[in-house]
């Protein structure tokens, strides 16, 4: 090879190497001009609150860096669709990750992911007055239950002279630190099974999701003693104040806002003056917990009624109590057992897709729309 082949040889990739590192400073020096949005003014509420904050993050991290905490299921990734705010402002038209969230009101109405808002000028926002009473609380793992094989019961002692004051049925965002999934912290929405009067704890049953970065970290790392945060209360799942008949019906950690119910109900006395019936279903024994505490209850007070169900249950089971789908052991009791001369309330929590089919259950034996509550989890 000639000389000065070689030298171009050496030169052509240098001098590549050269203009794509000034080109990348380029870009980084452009994006931190571009993107330096200096100081602004997040205006919420019409000037009940206002923000002084540096502009370029997400609307969402930035309201809780300072304090103010959305809900938001599934930790700012724009897949759960609960971080909504009106945005007064105009901030452009909205993205194609809002619009699978947003109906044609909310859409007409402004409403946007916080999440997907880039705060790049002064906004004005309305959001719940009640979100302003949502706290972030460092609390300690003081207890680790295994319920069952894929279900833990985590207590979380609240700091030193913290209390929280929250409605039954009312969920928390439960957070996992950096760990082998996750270079940031990450949080995740989980109902609080404790009852409100225990103001200085809070309770989750967690159930183990495959691939899940929450309930992998709390299922194989989370310790006793261990500092985590917690971000609520949240929601508007709770018990109407009516006479009406309770239908409750629940799977797996669905199990955990009528744990908070019925303990509420018991302070309260109102358990002994509503009538009460509570399906849960399972596909095996192994799935089940609490068994002892709900037939204790349905056994001492007369206007609790407690059905436990299995799809698939196994011989080694010696299961001698209502079997099937939950839908259908539903339907069955709503027929047979339930006076439905009394109105009627469905309460539920569980996976989507068991909701809407004890939905349409509910709606067959004329429970309106209205008059069922749900909390749904993926």
């Amino acid at each position: 090879m000639e000389t000065s082949a070689i030298i171009q040889a050496f030169i052509a990739p240098l001098t590549i190497g050269g203009i794509s590192a000034v080109l990348g400073a380029l870009i980084s020096i452009t994006d931190k001009i571009v993107n330096n949005y200096g100081d602004l003014v997040i205006d919420i509420n019409s000037g009940k609150r206002e923000l002084e904050i540096k502009g370029g993050a997400p609307l969402l991290l930035t309201l809780a860096e300072n304090g103010i905490f959305i809900p938001s299921a599934c930790g700012g990734r724009g897949s759960c669709g609960a971080c909504k705010v009106k945005v007064v402002t105009d901030v452009g038209p909205h993205l194609p990750t809002e619009t699978p969230f947003l109906n044609k009101e909310e859409m007409a109405d402004n409403v946007r992911l916080s999440c997907q808002i880039k705060v790049k000028e002064n906004l004005q926002i309305e959001i719940p007055d009640s979100l302003f009473n949502v706290k972030q609380y460092a609390g300690t793992i003081e207890q680790i239950v295994d319920l069952t094989h894929d279900i833990k019961e985590v207590y979380v002692k609240l700091p030193e002279g913290s209390e929280i004051d929250f409605v039954c049925g009312q969920y928390g965002q439960f957070e996992a630190p950096p760990y082998d999934k996750i270079k940031t912290p990450t949080q995740r929405a989980y109902s609080m099974s404790s009852a409100p009067s225990d103001r200085s704890h809070l309770e989750f049953l967690i159930r183990l999701v495959p691939g899940g970065i929450v309930t992998t970290y709390v299922h194989e790392h989370l310790t006793e003693g261990q500092k985590i945060n917690v971000v609520g209360p949240f929601g508007d799942f709770n018990v109407k104040d009516t006479a009406a008949t309770m239908i409750c019906v629940a799977g797996g950690s669905g199990m955990a806002p009528f744990k908070s119910i019925f303990n509420h109900m018991i302070d309260t006395g109102e358990i002994q003056t509503r009538e009460i019936w509570f399906f849960f279903g399972a596909r095996t024994k192994n799935d089940l917990f609490y068994l002892d505490w709900l037939n204790e209850l349905d056994a001492e007070y007369e206007k609790f009624h407690f059905v436990a169900a299995l799809s698939e249950p196994q011989p080694e089971d010696n299961w001698d109590g209502a079997t099937g789908l939950i839908t259908e052991v539903l339907a069955k009791f709503l027929t047979d057992k339930v006076d439905r001369s009394q109105p009627l309330e469905g309460y539920l929590c569980g996976s989507p897709g068991m909701l809407d089919a004890c939905m349409a259950v509910m709606r067959q034996f004329e429970l309106s729309e209205d008059k069922i509550y749900f909390d749904k989890f993926a």
